[in-house]
Formats: C-alpha cells, sequence, structure tokens
C-alpha cells in the first residue's frame, strides 16, 4: 500500500468520533471487501488494527463493545479468511461472552454454513464446547478432512473423541447412510467421496498425524487385518511367491487372538487348502474348536499333530532347480558378514569408508501391511565387490544406548553418506531415508548432506526396451517389477522376491533370508557397472553422471551458487568444484607432453591420440574402472572416462585430472574435444611420431 493511501487512512481514523463504529457501517454498507485477496477494506481494517495498537484510549469496553462485538458476528461468516483476525482483535471476541458465541456459531450451523462455523470456531476457540461429531460429519461429507484435521489439531481429547466416532462407522453392518441422509441436500455433498475405503484411510492417516492409540480405533485395525489375512492368502496360495515359514509368521501375528479374525482365517483356509490341511494350519494358529465347522473339528480329532507343524499345504514352492530361473549372488556364503556388535562394525566401515569405493545399500524391515506409523530399519546391508555386510541395527542401536553411545553408529552412517569420494548405489533412496530416521532420529539431516549417491530408481525410468512378462510357472506369477525388473533386464535374471515379506525383526535370520538380502544390495553394483560400461544398449546418454549422481539431493540453486560451484567447460560438462580458469586447462603443450590413460569404453579415442603423438594407456575390457585410477597417480596422467564412473574416478585424483568424454561422437569429435579442453597444440610433427 503506498504511504500516501496509509497516511490518508489514518487522518481518517483521527478524524473520527468512533472509528470501531465506523468500520462496522462501512463493512455492513459495503461487499467490496467480501472477495479473495488484498481489498481496500481489508487495507482499512488492517490499518485500523495497528491504529488502535498506538491509540488504545480509542477501544470500547462494557455495553457499547457487546453491542459492537454483536455486529461483526453478524458478518464474520461472510469475511474472506484474511479479515477474521484482524476483525477478532479489534472487537475483542475472545472477552466476549462464550455462551453467546457458542450460541451465535450453532444458529450457521443450522443454516448450513459448516465450513464458516468450523473456521469460526477454530479462530474463537470453541471446540472444547461442541459436539465434535457434529460439528465434523458435514465437513468430512464435503470432502474438507482438512479442516476437520484443523478443527481437532490442538485438543488431543477432541482427536480420541473424533477418531472413536470413525471407528464406530467402521463396524461390521453400518450403514454409512444413516449418517449421509441428514445431508442430502448440501450443495457441495460428495457422496463418492466417503465410502469405506476413504474411511478406512482417513482414521490411519489421523492415527498417524496425532500420534494416538491404535487401540482407540479396534473396529478400522480389525478390518486393516481381514485385508491383510487375504492378502497373504493371495500371495501364498495364488501368485505362490511367499514361502511357508514366512507365511505361518505373519498369519499369527496377524490374527493372535481375536475370535473374528480367526473365524475368518478359517474359511479362508477352506477355501485354499484339502480339509486336512486346514485343520492343521487351524491348531498351529490356536484357533478354538468352537470356531472350527463340525467336519474340520472331526478332522482335527483325527489328526495326530506332531511337535512341529509338517508340511500341510503343497503350493509347488519352487525349489532348487528353479533358482537358476533368478539372479545370483557371484561371492561366496562366507564373504556375507552378520554384524551385531560395533567391534565388528568397525571392521566394516574401516573398508567401506575408503576413497573410491562403490557401495550398493539397501534396507530391510518387518512389512507393517498398512498399520500405522513407519517401519523400523532392522537390517542395514553395504555391499563391496568383493563382500557384504549386513547390519543388525536394532541390535547395534540398542547396544550404542546400553554402553550410552548413541551417537557412533549414526555418525558412520552420516560420514557414509556425505563423502563424495564414495559412490552410493541405492535404489528409491528417498524411502530407505525416511525409514532410516524413523529409526534412528539421529539421522534427521542426513538427507540434506547426501553426496555422490546414484538411485538407480532414475535409471530405471528411463531404461528402453523392457523385457516381455512371463506368466508361467509360480502359480498366476506377477509381472516382474522395481529393482527385480531392472535387475531382468540389465542383467537377464530377475531377482527372487520370496522373502521380501519376511519378518526381518525376528532372530536369528534364517539362510533364505540373508541371501535376499545380500543379493538386493550386491545386485546395485553389478547394474552400475553394467550401465556403466554399455548406456547406450540401454536407451541412455553416454553421460549418465550430470543426470544421475547426487539427483536424490540436489535442490534449485541460486546463480551465484552456480557460479562458484560448477563452471562450465569448452565440452559443455560440469567441471565440478573448479573455477574456470582451470576448467579451460593450462598454457598450451604438445603431444607429447600429454599423457592420459584411457578407459575401456574410449579404446577408438585412445588409438586416434596416440596417432595425433598423446602418450596413450588403455584399460582392457576385462579391466575394473578403478584401474584408471591407479594407472593416473602412478604415473601422473590425466584419466579420459565417460558416464557414471567419471564421478567415481574423478574424486580419485587431483583437480582437472578426470575429463568425461562424450561417447555418442566418433573418435575424431572426441579427440578434437580433448585437446581443445587441455589446450593441447599438434604439429605436422607429432602426427605418428609414436608410431613403431
Amino acid at each position: 500500500v503506498s504511504r500516501q493511501l496509509k497516511e490518508e487512512i489514518r487522518r481518517g481514523f483521527a478524524g473520527l468520533e468512533d472509528p470501531l463504529a465506523a468500520l462496522l457501517a462501512m463493512l455492513e454498507n459495503s461487499s467490496a471487501w467480501k472477495g479473495k485477496g488484498h481489498s481496500l477494506g481489508y487495507y482499512i481494517t488492517t490499518e485500523l488494527e495497528l491504529w488502535i495498537e498506538e491509540h488504545p484510549a480509542v477501544t470500547q469496553s462494557g455495553i457499547q463493545l457487546k453491542k459492537l462485538q454483536a455486529r461483526v458476528l453478524g458478518i464474520l461468516s461472510q469475511c474472506p479468511a484474511n479479515l477474521l483476525d484482524p476483525l477478532i482483535s479489534i472487537y475483542q471476541l475472545h472477552t466476549a461472552d462464550r455462551n453467546y458465541l457458542l450460541e451465535h456459531v450453532s444458529h450457521l450451523h443450522l443454516k448450513g454454513d459448516y465450513k464458516e462455523v468450523a473456521v469460526l470456531s477454530i479462530k474463537l476457540k470453541l471446540q472444547p464446547d461442541q459436539d465434535v461429531e457434529k460439528m465434523c460429519t458435514p465437513l468430512l461429507l464435503q470432502d474438507k478432512a482438512n479442516v476437520v484435521e484443523d478443527y481437532v489439531r490442538e485438543y488431543p481429547e477432541l482427536q480420541s473423541k473424533l477418531l472413536q466416532v470413525l471407528d464406530t462407522w467402521c463396524e461390521p453392518g453400518f450403514n454409512i447412510r444413516d449418517i449421509t441422509r441428514p445431508y442430502q441436500g448440501l450443495s457441495t455433498y460428495k457422496p463418492e467421496k466417503f465410502n469405506r475405503k476413504t474411511l478406512s484411510k482417513l482414521v490411519f492417516r489421523l492415527l498417524d498425524r496425532f500420534n494416538l492409540d491404535p487401540a482407540l480405533c479396534p473396529n478400522a485395525i480389525n478390518q486393516r487385518h481381514l485385508k491383510t489375512l487375504n492378502y497373504l492368502f493371495y500371495k501364498r496360495f495364488v501368485e505362490k511367491t511367499m514361502t511357508e515359514e514366512n507365511w505361518a509368521d505373519h498369519i499369527q501375528n496377524t490374527v493372535g487372538e481375536n475370535r473374528c479374525l480367526q473365524g475368518h482365517l478359517v474359511r479362508l483356509l477352506l477355501r485354499h487348502c484339502e480339509r486336512r490341511a486346514a485343520a492343521r494350519w487351524a491348531r498351529h494358529c490356536g484357533v478354538p474348536t468352537d470356531l472350527l465347522p463340525h467336519g474340520l473339528a472331526e478332522e482335527l480329532r483325527e489328526l495326530h499333530i506332531p511337535e512341529r507343524v509338517e508340511e500341510a499345504t503343497k503350493t509347488d514352492n519352487y525349489g532348487d532347480s528353479k533358482k537358476k530361473d533368478y539372479y545370483q549372488l557371484p561371492i561366496p556364503r562366507e564373504n556375507i558378514h552378520f554384524l551385531q556388535t560395533w567391534e565388528e562394525t568397525l571392521q566394516c566401515w574401516e573398508k567401506v569408508l575408503r576413497p573410491g569405493q562403490v557401495v550398493g545399500i539397501d534396507m530391510e524391515w518387518k512389512p507393517s501391511f498398512g498399520m500405522v506409523g513407519k517401519p523400523r530399519v532392522a537390517l542395514l546391508q553395504v555391499a563391496l565387490k568383493d563382500e557384504v555386510f549386513l547390519l543388525d541395527l536394532l541390535r547395534l542401536l540398542e547396544q550404542a544406548e546400553e554402553e550410552e553411545e548413541k551417537e557412533k553408529l549414526p555418525h558412520f552412517i552420516q560420514m557414509l553418506y556425505s563423502d563424495a569420494a564414495i559412490t552410493k548405489l541405492g535404489y528409491g533412496m528417498s524411502g530407505d531415508l525416511s525409514s532410516l530416521v524413523a529409526t534412528c532420529s539421529a539421522l534427521k539431516d542426513t538427507e540434506k548432506q547426501l553426496q555422490g549417491v546414484v538411485d538407480l530408481l532414475a535409471v530405471d525410468k528411463q531404461v528402453d526396451g523392457q523385457p516381455e512378462h512371463s506368466h508361467e510357472e509360480r502359480g498366476v506369477r506377477q509381472p516382474e517389477k522395481g529393482l527385480s525388473l531392472l535387475v531382468q533386464h540389465v542383467l537377464g535374471k530377475p531377482l527372487d522376491k520370496t522373502e521380501q515379506l519376511s519378518n526381518w525383526e525376528k532372530r536369528p535370520l534364517r539362510e533364505e533370508q540373508i541371501l535376499y538380502a545380500a543379493s538386493d544390495a550386491y545386485c546395485l553394483l553389478e547394474i552400475y557397472e553394467r550401465l556403466c560400461k554399455d548406456p547406450e544398449s540401454f536407451g541412455l546418454s553416454s553421460d549418465l553422471t550430470e543426470s544421475l549422481v547426487g539427483k536424490h539431493s540436489k535442490k534449485p540453486r541460486t546463480e551465484k551458487q552456480l557460479n562458484k560451484q560448477e563452471a562450465p567447460s569448452p565440452s559443455g560438462q560440469q567441471c565440478q568444484g573448479s573455477k574456470v580458469e582451470r576448467c579451460r586447462g593450462p598454457g598450451a603443450v604438445s603431444p607429447r607432453e600429454f599423457s592420459v590413460v584411457c578407459d575401456n569404453m574410449l579404446q577408438g579415442l585412445g588409438r586416434y591420440l596416440r596417432c595425433l603423438g598423446v602418450d596413450v594407456r588403455m584399460l582392457e575390457n576385462e579391466d575394473d574402472h578403478r584401474k584408471a585410477a591407479e594407472i593416473a597417480r602412478q604415473d601422473g596422467r590425466v584419466i579420459l572416462t565417460s558416464g557414471l564412473p567419471y564421478q567415481t574416478l574423478q574424486s580419485q585424483v587431483g583437480e582437472g585430472r578426470c575429463f568425461s568424454v562424450n561417447c555418442s561422437e566418433k573418435a575424431k569429435e572426441q579427440a578434437l574435444q580433448v585437446l581443445k579442453h587441455f589446450n593441447v597444440r599438434v604439429s605436422l610433427t607429432d602426427i605418428f611420431s609414436r608410431c613403431q
């Protein structure tokens, strides 16, 4: 607002006998202020609020104030949100008679102004004296759950009451139409947005949002458990992608001693198993005999149940003969280490926290099947080229707490994720990190400090030519998806996911779980290496570094930050951490003074540069990319590489000693790019000077 307008408004206030009454008269006789945005009425009102603070003598009290309060209440329900607070402050509505305020909002509620009533009640803090069900039901029917959340936000008792009300609507046999019928005349009524599914989601969101005890909502919890049972039976008997031990463990945890769930379990057993098998599982899961149908109870009496439950459900769990259909770990079993003590973990960190390492990282947690709260990471897998470390995270954190050294493990994890010299590979890193923070709050800033990470989920979205999906064997086999599909496409075989839904908090881990966990982390190394060697055959850019490394944590930066950190080189690539002058290379040099080591995907470039007189060494096809760094350090050579290896290699040599070449160009164009970047001048005498 211009200074001139402000001064004019203030002069107007000073000249009025009763500015408060005058403002109301203006608002009552005009409608221009009712629209969205900052109207003239808004500016006058907010300016009066400030002016009153400087001139407290103009405030009213007693009967005169009550009259003004009655008048302002009449227009509050029509006010845009930005006028509510100034008017409440100017007319001191927080000091008004509470019963009078409650009577006023009750009248508005009867008129059907449900949202306006809720907003006004929130501003005047009337919620403790209102009926939470009466206030929130019409809002939910209008798809205004966000207003409901605001309404109960500051009142834990109301949060509990609301959830108990919502849970009664989840009772079996409850007809939702009974609560919607009185409100069907609502102009904004959205019945399609209010059903059992959305109701269940709302209950769980509010439980999580307000950190309330799930025991408040037994019906909603029961419904979720019923869905979990159906899902487990589908995974075991239709898809056939869950082992018997996993299945039995989850079934027992889900059902417990709940008679309703036990009854549902029996019905599912009879639908999916033979009678004898159903009887065995009913006994194994502790189902009371009075819940069993007569025939099943008879079958149970005839059985001689051994201590260990026999394999009763023949589901053709694919055996060793079919393991060949899946990705197999290329390292021996003795190179997989399960770590439960700090001493063991220190040996792991010594190997992992080395500059130039490429590390595959994955995490496992107990499936929650849609229940409240974020999962706790039970296992942290860290894969190196020759071995895999499985960190028993819950045990290690518990041990650290017992020894009052809570910061030790988080410190090392943060060191790993923030070290730009170590390339970290993951798949869907954001979700993993979120669960890691939920497990250990000391890691809450890890995501802000990420450096040198490659999220292969970003690669997955760019990979072309996904293979056809097979639907044979293993029941109704589902198409591979996620990491398993990427493994199948890049390495030829999918991951075996039968252990994915294991109870990862149960100890000891089974051998199958250990192998699954190690494979999930190690396959990231093999995918990365394969994509680095031949990105174009997968439809990817020849230079993946710019788009993938660190992409997970990149945020928009100011022009000043960009100029400071990333100056463009003549080749168009980003030379990180160096100034423009450095990127352009030193003074002109001859090819004989210029020595390089070419990565194995650039052998054509190496031969071309050698013809021009450059001192060139080339990696063989079977050599690891990291060998280039060893040669560069020993001989003082510049590394020429491309794609993802650039990020790994450039951190292992001096600044400006590693260059990323565009693989999509021919050797001649690549050579010109290199010569221009390093200011190498070729003369006629240099050409073929190295030929024998």
